[in-house]
């Protein structure tokens, strides 16, 4: 019998390591493309982006073959979708928009077998040929919430008591959008609530994250953050400006 895949980026979060996450990378081939660029885990977008039920299986067997973990952002906290989206393949799930304790429980509820969570009975793919899968499963499912409004925010105290749920990611544009400041996820009032978020999250002893780029990343990793989203876009852009720098002079 095949052995459970393991959950890199799970794995590693248990040790109290860092974890790399890339988004904006929607397509199998793609997945191959950085595959050997030592990230831990591959964030597929089916809030904003174009991932279906369907694509979930072959974008996650892609990730498979290079032993990271695949994510999936649904649209919420729903409890069926979010299921589905595990047997579909997924290795964890990121929900959006967690701004109450009833929406984080519906989350473990969603990605745990009993007597956990309440998922719904169904051998996923990651269960071929795999012995004794649902007795294994629930240590190996990840599950990554987001705290992207003022409302979360004011929950967070409460939401933090949910136990099983791995990464707790502090987002900038809506909570900066859900504090009157549309677009502008640098304003200091923003700044300073993301900083007092992932203080109060990493004092809970939880796992803070948070989305980074180049410019950023150095500061959370120093503030104790140990989950790094962040986008292919931006690397393709700033690729791009350099190389047109360059060519014009």
């Amino acid at each position: 019998m095949a052995e459970l895949r393991p959950n890199r980026a799970k794995e590693k979060l248990a040790k109290g390591e860092i974890v790399t996450c890339l988004a904006g990378i929607d397509n199998p081939h793609f997945v191959d493309f950085v595959g050997d660029m030592g990230i831990d885990a591959i964030w597929f977008e089916a809030e904003h982006g174009p991932v279906s039920f369907e694509d979930v299986g072959n974008l996650s067997r892609a990730a498979d073959l290079w032993g990271m973990t695949s994510l999936v952002r649904v649209g919420s906290a729903d409890y069926s979708t979010i299921y589905r989206t595990l047997d579909m393949g997924a290795m964890g799930i990121v929900v959006p928009h967690v701004d109450t304790v009833e929406e984080a429980r519906t989350v473990v509820e969603a990605t745990k077998y009993a007597p956990i969570g309440r998922r719904g009975m169904f051998k996923p793919r990651q269960s071929f040929g795999v012995d004794d899968y649902l007795s294994k499963a629930n240590d190996q499912t990840m599950s990554v919430v987001l705290i992207e409004d003022i409302k979360s925010v004011n929950n967070l105290d409460e939401i933090l008591a949910v136990d099983h749920i791995d990464v707790y990611h502090v987002a900038p544009s809506d909570l900066a959008q859900s504090m009157g400041h549309i677009g502008d996820d640098e304003h200091p009032d923003v700044q300073q609530v993301i900083d007092e978020s992932i203080a109060k999250i990493i004092a809970a002893g939880k796992t803070a994250g948070t989305t980074v780029s180049n410019d950023n990343v150095a500061k959370f990793r120093d503030q104790g953050v140990k989950f790094f989203y962040t986008a292919v876009n931006g690397w393709i852009t700033s690729g791009g400006n350099e190389f047109m720098k360059a060519l014009h002079g």
